[in-house]
């Protein structure tokens, strides 16, 4: 006898009802591009996205979400995330895909 099971014997009268789904549905609201840099530091390369003027907790989210996308490590430092290696393309048509203007920067 599973849960759902014993809820019915529990509480005979109530109905289920399904929740509607809310559609992921976000706004970027960016005045200006985002930039994407590419630099090496101590030989290594690594990608950086600045320029966002949104919520701090949205832009850790959208770090989160390029390095599961990418596989690679990196991290939010400074108003800036760090994605180590060259993505830039892959990393600009994400953004691009999520609604952000964004700008090539370097090379």
């Amino acid at each position: 006898m599973d849960l759902k099971d014993q809820l019915k014997n529990l509480f005979p009268d109530h109905e289920e009802k399904e929740l509607p789904k809310e559609e992921e549905s976000t706004v970027w609201l960016q005045d200006e591009p985002l930039l994407c840099k590419y630099e090496k530091r101590k030989g290594k390369p690594i990608t950086i996205i600045a320029g966002y003027n949104g919520a701090q907790s949205d832009f850790k989210q959208l770090a989160k979400e390029i390095k599961q996308l990418l596989s690679v490590g990196g991290s939010f430092k400074n108003e800036e995330i760090v994605i180590q290696g060259d993505y830039r393309d892959r990393i600009m048509q994400f953004l691009q895909e999520k609604g952000f203007k964004t700008k090539r920067v370097g090379g």
